[in-house]
């Protein structure tokens, strides 16, 4: 084990200010291995996986219901 990395690893982390640190934080916790929202968006947009929806007919309008 790098004992001294470690040390030295540490004195630099408590030398950070608190916004460096949450974006130490951010990069180490974060997996960015799955999607984001916008890029499944994207997908589903490109890959026309609701087109389906278009042929579906009309079936609510806004005089329908309630108010809110």
């Amino acid at each position: 084990m790098n004992t001294k990395l470690v040390e030295s690893l540490v004195k630099v982390i408590l030398s950070l200010s608190e916004e460096e640190r949450s974006l130490l934080e951010e990069k180490l916790f974060f997996d960015s291995s799955y999607p984001s929202t916008h890029d499944l968006t994207q997908l589903a947009q490109y890959g026309k996986a609701f087109d389906f929806l278009y042929h579906e007919p009309d079936l609510y309008t806004l005089e329908d219901g309630e108010p809110i």
